[in-house]
């Protein structure tokens, strides 16, 4: 017991302390939250407008042709593996771009958008038809409805599974390595090609997004039953 202490020592001190390589863990940490957060408010732009667009018919009760555009989007990234479209974006359509970062924070905002669009899209037609036709009834116009009764309602329903989708989206950014970026997942990796021991290393990054995770989990976990509360006064 402790011939195997001394050596699990051994492995944390090469992994994290000789040469400050926490330095190097929590740097690449930086990078994932960086990366995640600018990429999930992206994605809530594009997922949010994607919604609008898919939500639009004619007079004649048809699909528009921005519903049309929508949804093709969706279905081609939602279709294809985002490693894939990362790499297109890296060495394809911004191959002249050295800045690694906003490679990432486009490829996975344009990614997220797709999944956030149809979270949107869910929380809105979850409001009750009777909300517009109220608001109609009181002489608000369709678009003043909406802006004023049917969003507000909506929002309450989409913020849980859009924080959920930034945690995935939290996870999902472990790939950017494919474009030279050091997050905590190719860190880890760096350290155990020179310690030439992967245990210590990767352990000690999956621990650092499990908590990083997990204190996510339980804020919105926490906001969750506030909007609940909201609902039953």
């Amino acid at each position: 017991m402790q011939a195997w202490f001394e050596k699990a020592s051994a492995m944390f001190e090469a992994a994290f302390v000789t040469g400050d390589r926490w330095k190097l863990y929590l740097n690449g940490l930086g990078v994932t939250l960086e990366i995640a957060f600018f990429a999930a408010i992206l994605g809530m732009i594009i997922g949010t407008l994607l919604a609008f667009m898919k939500l639009s018919v004619r007079r004649n009760g048809k699909k528009s042709i921005l519903a049309v555009i929508a949804n093709v989007y969706i279905d081609i990234i939602r279709g294809t593996p985002s490693v894939l479209q990362l790499m297109i974006m890296w060495f394809i359509i911004m191959a002249n771009s050295k800045n690694g970062v906003i490679v990432a924070i486009l490829s996975f905002g344009i990614n997220s958008g797709a999944y956030v669009a149809e979270i949107v899209r869910a929380g809105i037609l979850a409001v009750d038809n009777g909300q517009m036709e109220a608001g109609r009834s009181l002489g608000l116009s369709k678009a003043k409805t909406m802006i004023y009764i049917i969003i507000p309602q909506a929002v309450k329903n989409v913020l849980p599974p859009i924080g959920n989708e930034f945690i995935v989206l939290l996870k999902e950014t472990a790939i950017v390595g494919y474009v030279s970026l050091t997050d905590l997942t190719r860190a880890a990796n760096q350290i155990a090609s020179r310690t030439y021991e992967a245990f210590m290393p990767l352990i000690g990054a999956a621990v650092i997004y499990f908590i990083v995770i997990k204190i996510l989990t339980i804020l919105l976990a926490k906001f969750e039953r506030r909007l609940r509360k909201s609902d039953n006064r």
